[in-house]
């Protein structure tokens, strides 16, 4: 099943960032160990748009900005409906795998570490969430994020097939 992704603009948008992991990473030369900070961030609207990034440099404030700077050019546009997603769904990226699906009201957000990041990102205030294999901060978000892109809410799915919107839900 091929997905469109929804790219968005992001000039009058109210983002809020997430800071999902930092971590020293170090390259070694003839003259010894040079350290420097990888960081992975999440910014969303909560109201449907999220995007993430990664930011690498020698000082951990800029490599937040610099993350803060690359999610803000990869935003995309997530179905929402009343707090939840439209349907169950699973995805896979390298070793970690995610399975998302949608929860009644009162329910919160049952996610830990990572995928909690993205789906508060996204403004899901009711989900229960699943991650196997890989603990990978950076794989459990771009598995989250290819979960969150195959979402498809009743109106795309009836354009989709050439249906009218009743027709979808009476089968």
């Amino acid at each position: 099943m091929s997905t469109s992704i929804r790219k968005v603009r992001t000039s009058d948008l109210e983002l809020k960032d997430r800071l999902v992991a930092i971590k020293r990473v170090t390259k070694v030369t003839k003259g010894g160990r040079t350290f420097s900070f990888s960081a992975i961030v999440v910014v969303g609207d909560e109201n449907g748009i999220v995007g993430y990034g990664l930011g690498k440099a020698n000082e951990v404030t800029t490599a937040i900005s610099k993350g803060i700077e690359d999610a803000k050019k990869n935003l995309v546009k997530v179905p929402i409906f009343n707090g939840t997603i439209p349907h169950e769904q699973s995805a896979k990226y390298s070793g970690a795998r995610v399975f998302i699906k949608p929860a009644s009201h009162g329910t919160g957000v049952k996610a830990g570490g990572a995928m909690r990041a993205v789906l508060e990102s996204v403004g899901v205030t009711d989900v229960l969430a699943k991650s196997k294999g890989s603990s990978n901060p950076h794989n459990l978000v771009k598995a989250t994020m290819g979960a969150l892109l195959e979402l498809r809410d009743a109106y795309t799915v009836a354009q989709h097939r050439g249906v009218s919107l009743k027709k979808v839900f009476n089968g």
